[in-house]
């Protein structure tokens, strides 16, 4: 490991940490990027949901030779009880733009294409390194960091940990609580190969055009969660999750929840004959703005997963993670410039930042809905229940008059949850959803 002294030492190479080092290094900066992988984007192998603005604001032309795998033409949101689903559909051709809005990717080979730009740009990375430690001195401020290598410490002006949702380095050093159990989800994929031909027959698609599916109901055993289903150029990206304190009370093995997720008669014919090529768990900050930790100190910046950065609402979380990254990183190089030095005072300016953007704008907004879905298990189990035999009710044509199948709906819905449940669900997920 060398021992020359850093403008800022950025830890990890997801998007945020990416972006932060993109910034930092662009902005003249002399910056190193530690990664535990054998390369970026090594430990990142899931299936996502790449958001264009955000990668725009770093890489305005990065369409042209980043590795995109469909551009999102189509969003399912569904409700599923154990043999139905209702829900909603929106499709349009007016996203088959000369710029998609949003694409679904492989995270290992983006990530890898990503922290090749910041290489380009003049950082300096190094991977299958872990950053044990901070180094602090006598009056508390960070000054760098430990690794695993031999003579292994390192100095900074400012450290940006982007070292995901464990936030292992911020919590031995006390600048953080401890990350609980209830605000991080365990998600479970497989990347699930079919022919191209055969992904566009059923799904509806030509060219490079991508369906996303999100789902949630039984199939998370009464625990909070959603299932999702990605179109990838040949492969399906198909998951679910649920947060981990759910998973230890309820005893319930994520990958049977996935194997159980996939046999859905909603889900089961659009992967059939698929062949599982890979199977991943990991980590998702799932606390939302109550969960936010502190966010910079002396000589520290937090970005990303590290800061329960993620939309659960809309399953926002790369275009977060980059935005944190790159606000990280001008907010540094503005004080480079300035001489001033990366104190608390200075680096407030990166709170400010994210308080003037959509992530802890949106984040804000939504800030009661993880306790109410927490503690709210019926939405689940009851409502998706509900939802689907108010549906076949009212479709099946059996010689019922229609104000006898009115009276039935609205009695399943009293009651399941009588009408002070109902008031009540509506009154919680209203407030919520402001």
């Amino acid at each position: 490991m060398t021992t020359e002294h850093f403008d800022a030492i950025v830890v990890g190479a997801g998007p945020a940490g990416n972006s932060a080092t993109l910034t930092l290094a662009r902005g003249g900066l002399k910056v190193l990027q530690i990664e535990r992988g054998e390369y970026p984007g090594a430990k990142n192998v899931q299936g996502a949901v790449l958001y264009a603005d955000a990668v725009e604001k770093l890489i305005p032309d990065f369409r042209d030779s980043a590795p995109l795998e469909r551009h999102i033409i189509e969003q399912r949101i569904w409700m599923l009880d154990d043999t139905s689903y209702v829900g909603s559909h929106f499709r349009s051709d007016n996203f088959n733009e000369d710029k998609p809005n949003r694409y679904t990717i492989l995270r290992a080979q983006f990530d890898k294409w990503f922290n090749k730009k910041v290489k380009e740009a003049g950082a300096l990375v190094i991977c299958e390194t872990t950053v044990t430690g901070l180094l602090r001195d006598k009056k508390g401020r960070v000054t760098g960091v430990t690794t695993d290598r031999d003579q292994g410490e390192v100095t900074a002006d400012v450290v940006v940990l982007a070292d995901g949702v464990n936030a292992v380095l911020g919590t031995r050093a006390g600048l953080r609580p401890e990350v609980r159990p209830k605000d991080v989800a365990l998600g479970v994929k497989e990347t699930m190969f079919l022919p191209r031909e055969t992904i566009d027959a059923r799904f509806n698609l030509k060219g490079n055009e991508g369906v996303v599916i999100e789902a949630a109901g039984t199939i998370t055993a009464g625990m909070t969660g959603t299932g999702f289903l990605y179109t990838n150029g040949d492969s399906l990206s198909v998951g679910i999750g649920c947060l981990i304190s759910d998973f230890a009370e309820s005893g319930v093995r994520p990958y049977d929840l996935l194997e159980r997720f996939k046999r859905h008669p909603a889900i089961a014919p659009l992967i059939e004959g698929a062949e599982v090529k890979e199977y991943v768990a990991h980590m998702l900050p799932e606390g939302g703005y109550e969960a936010v930790p502190p966010l910079y100190g002396d000589g520290w910046v937090v970005a990303g997963d590290s800061a329960q950065f993620l939309n659960a609402m809309h399953r926002e979380g790369s275009n977060l993670a980059m935005t944190s990254g790159r606000l990280a990183g001008e907010t540094i190089v503005a004080a480079k410039k300035a001489g001033k030095k990366m104190s608390a005072k200075t680096l407030k300016a990166y709170r400010a930042a994210l308080d003037d953007s959509f992530v802890l704008k949106d984040l804000k907004k939504y800030r009661r809905l993880p306790k109410v879905l927490e503690t709210n298990k019926h939405f689940f189990t009851e409502y998706p229940r509900l939802l689907t035999h108010a549906a076949e009710t009212w479709l099946r044509v059996d010689g019922v008059t229609k104000r006898e199948k009115e009276r039935d709906i609205v009695s399943a819905f009293r009651h399941r949850r009588r009408l002070s449940g109902l008031v009540s669900d509506m009154f919680k997920m209203g407030r919520a959803w402001r």
